[in-house]
């Protein structure tokens, strides 16, 4: 189950440039647990940014989900646990040679790293949260 999403702070991350998209993404995955992506019948969507295939993440499905029309129409939202994610899923699209687009937006694919690179940030933000239970 994902966080409560208003609107004003939908807005507002929506009007964010990439670099505060991702402290955002960060914040918010390492606080919920949660990640998204969308499925289609073939498999999981994934995008093209100079020359590197990358899996679009989104922390909060209404992110996503606006994504779901047109050509992706028949796309449908599904959640990885950050636990998941950090023991499974990293590894795997590194060995894939399958980057990660964090919290792209329709009209610009955000920040785009390797998926190694942004577990170890995960797991940074966690140890901070950790630290800093208020």
């Amino acid at each position: 189950m994902s966080y409560e999403l208003s609107d004003t702070e939908r807005n507002a991350a929506l009007q964010l440039n990439a670099d505060y998209r991702y402290d955002h993404f960060i914040a918010k995955v390492a606080q919920h647990q949660l990640l998204w992506v969308l499925k289609g019948d073939k498999g999981l969507l994934l995008l093209e940014s100079e020359g590197d295939v990358c899996l679009p993440l989104w922390p909060h499905p209404e992110y996503a989900q606006a994504w779901i029309k047109d050509e992706l129409a028949s796309y449908e939202l599904q959640s990885i646990t950050l636990e998941v994610f950090l023991e499974r899923w990293a590894e795997g699209l590194e060995q894939d040679n399958i980057a990660v687009a964090v919290f792209p937006l329709p009209d610009e694919t955000g920040i785009v790293e390797d998926a190694s690179e942004l577990a170890e940030t995960l797991v940074e933000k966690l140890d901070q949260l950790d630290q800093d239970p208020a």
